[in-house]
């Protein structure tokens, strides 16, 4: 399966659009058009650190196997992707954390994304470095 076809993926399972993406990545709009249409290929390690921005398995790109699969919470915490948690965000906006959560869950904000696994049940990712590079914060 191609890179475009593997990303294509990822973001249908994840319910990720490109702006999303571009946010996760830092990788501009016009680089993620150009990946999701064929007509350029990342470097391997592009593809990693695209897989790992994403809350994937860093060889997803380059496995043979389709399947999306997110990192499970425990991998994240032993620094594959520094996670934070949605409370902790919450605090450096003063918001509520449902607040966090709903903005995740309709892709606002672009350090972060929830996943719907169940009809009333999200798993979130908020990806820690970039949340501070865009926030402009210290973590």
């Amino acid at each position: 399966m191609k890179f475009s076809e593997k990303l294509k993926q990822a973001m249908k399972e994840l319910n990720l659009n490109q702006r999303q993406v571009c946010g996760l990545t830092g990788k501009s709009k016009g680089s993620v058009s150009q990946y999701l249409s064929d007509k350029q290929i990342p470097s391997e390690d592009v593809q990693a650190s695209i897989a790992v921005a994403l809350g994937l398995e860093e060889d997803y790109f380059s496995k043979k196997d389709e399947t999306v699969v997110v990192l499970p919470s425990q991998e994240v915490r032993n620094g594959i992707i520094p996670k934070l948690e949605v409370e902790e965000a919450a605090r450096f906006f003063g918001m509520h954390p449902t607040t966090v959560r709903k903005g995740l869950q309709q892709g606002v904000f672009p350090w972060g994304y929830g996943i719907h696994t169940s009809e009333n049940r999200w798993v979130y990712f908020i990806n820690a470095k970039r949340f501070a590079e865009i926030e402009g914060v210290a973590i």
